[in-house]
């Protein structure tokens, strides 16, 4: 692995349960560095599943300890009951007061603040869209307005997918609606434009959840009723997002030393934690793709070459 420049910051995208990955991933990085990921990063940017790494990650907590927290409250968050069966009449599939708990117990109550207290300082930036003002918010520590913030409310706010989990005080979701599913640019931007880094002296490491490849059978798509273009049309807005970031950051921050890694993986739902095994089998080869410095060419490539 090619040694990281003086400041390192993250960037880890949403996913839900294929978050396992990731904290494997980083697990791996600790254990080649012999340092805590909170010793590594001092800006670490998520979305979802990626906020509550990033957060864990800002409060001290190691990746192998994130990574058991995964497997085992996997289960009990996304927890099958009538709602999982009856969704569309419910509005949501799962109670979020295991969440809930689950990061009040990790997170205690540490306010956003609190990481511009630490020594050295410690940038954590959250993604969460607001329906009411309809906007992406950026919640992060020096913002006066998100200061007493609980960490565990904007951990919970950009995690509450439509849909799986009820809306947040009746206006905050998950971050991931809009274009910052993957949050690598708006953590070049952080690094450069907030917080005055060198990009010269500067290590970006971007993580994603998994990509599936392929798509679908010629003609296939003839034979879609119209419910059944929404998980088609939603891969594709999310899949185009995050490569979209990917360029954004090679196109502008050129002189930063940006590294993405993703990886194609089997089709895997964000809520079945009855795949952690076979998770924490591809986060065991994402973390071998990154000490091996394997970027994913697959976003890279295109821009490149197409200069799109």
């Amino acid at each position: 692995m090619k040694p990281l420049r003086k400041n390192v910051a993250i960037a880890v995208d949403g996913g839900g349960i294929k978050g396992v990955m990731v904290t494997k991933a980083l697990s791996m990085l600790e254990e080649h560095l012999g340092k805590s990921c909170s010793e590594i990063f001092t800006l670490a940017a998520g979305t979802s599943t990626g906020s509550i790494i990033s957060a864990g990650i800002g409060a001290g907590m190691s990746a192998m300890k994130m990574h058991e927290l995964y497997c085992r409250l996997g289960g009990a968050v996304f927890r099958k009951t009538w709602r999982y069966y009856l969704w569309l009449l419910a509005r949501y599939k799962y109670s979020n007061q295991t969440l809930i708990q689950a990061l009040r117990d990790a997170l205690g109550e540490m306010t956003m603040g609190d990481f511009w207290k630490l020594e050295p300082k410690m940038d954590v930036v959250i993604t969460v869209r607001d329906l009411v003002e309809n906007r992406t918010r950026f919640v992060k520590p020096w913002k006066e307005e998100y200061r007493d913030w609980k960490v565990w409310f904007a951990v919970l706010a950009s995690c509450s997918v439509p849909t799986y989990f009820p809306v947040v005080e009746g206006r905050y979701i998950d971050g991931g609606v809009g274009s910052y599913s993957n949050p690598c640019y708006i953590a070049a931007y952080e690094a450069v434009f907030c917080l005055d880094w060198d990009p010269k002296e500067t290590t970006l490491l971007s993580f994603g959840t998994g990509r599936v490849r392929g798509g679908m059978k010629p003609y296939q798509a003839d034979k879609l009723f119209p419910w059944q273009w929404l998980g088609p049309l939603l891969d594709t807005f999310l899949s185009d997002a995050s490569d979209q970031q990917v360029r954004v950051v090679q196109q502008f921050f050129e002189e930063l030393d940006f590294r993405r890694f993703q990886i194609d993986i089997e089709p895997i739902e964000m809520d079945d934690p009855s795949k952690i095994d076979r998770l924490t089998a591809y986060g065991q080869k994402l973390g071998e793709m990154m000490l091996n410095d394997e970027t994913d060419a697959y976003a890279v490539r295109p821009a490149r070459k197409a200069g799109l």
